[in-house]
């Protein structure tokens, strides 16, 4: 048997035990990068204009920096200078989710500003406060809208999580380095690693996809189309 499929057999089991990891980081930048978003979005589209230059602001710079600058700038910068003590697999999780919640706010308000302004207005007429009107009537259509943008997301942050690797998490592509650089079989190892994160963008695309499907209100339209 080739020396480059040994080396490929020999460390898929470790490899896949980093696709958790992957899996783990991606998935708390999601969570932190949605719970963070929504409130965004709802500032931009409904806030006032001093809030709404703010969370612009806040998404110009998440959105400006190169995450490697930002996961330097965390982890051997603020958590140094503040004395706090972070692993960096949690700082991987923060700063992806911050990028993230400046990434998403963006899809929830293209989402809500898709829906027909007089629903809105309605829901005022109807005596709902705009909080209540927030959250019942809008969030729930915009929440729906957004699923297909989230799929572009789970796919951006999965790429991106390969970059953690370079403060020391034992993600796909560090464990992949970690064997390529003791095996001296680089080529395989990085392919092995690039067909499982294909496979991982495959299988989250199509969960997302499949949620999708599940949410959808059968011959529902945002503009009564």
């Amino acid at each position: 048997m080739p020396e480059s499929v040994t080396a490929i057999i020999d460390a898929l089991p470790y490899l896949l035990e980093g696709s958790v990891v992957t899996l783990i980081v991606v998935a708390g930048a999601m969570g932190l990068g949605f719970v963070l978003g929504v409130p965004l979005a709802v500032g931009q589209v409904y806030g006032h204009p001093a809030l709404r230059r703010t969370i612009n602001i806040y998404v110009w710079f998440f959105r400006g920096i190169p995450l490697l600058v930002f996961l330097f700038l965390f982890y051997f910068g603020l958590c140094t200078a503040l004395d706090i003590n972070l692993s960096a697999f949690t700082v991987a999780i923060i700063v992806l989710g911050l990028i993230s919640s400046a990434y998403q706010s963006q899809i929830f308000r293209g989402a809500i500003l898709s829906l027909p302004e007089g629903q809105f207005k309605a829901a005022r007429a109807l005596g709902m406060s705009d909080l209540k009107a927030i959250s019942c009537i809008i969030l729930p259509q915009a929440l729906r809208l957004s699923v297909p943008g989230w799929s572009n997301e789970y796919s951006i942050l999965l790429k991106d999580s390969a970059v953690t690797y370079a403060l020391g998490v034992a993600e796909i592509m560090a464990r992949a380095h970690f064997v390529a650089t003791r095996t001296y079989q680089q080529l395989p190892l990085y392919f092995a690693a690039g067909v499982i994160f294909l496979v991982l963008t495959w299988m989250g695309t199509r969960s997302l996809r499949m949620l999708e499907e599940k949410v959808r209100i059968p011959g529902y339209s945002p503009h009564g189309l």
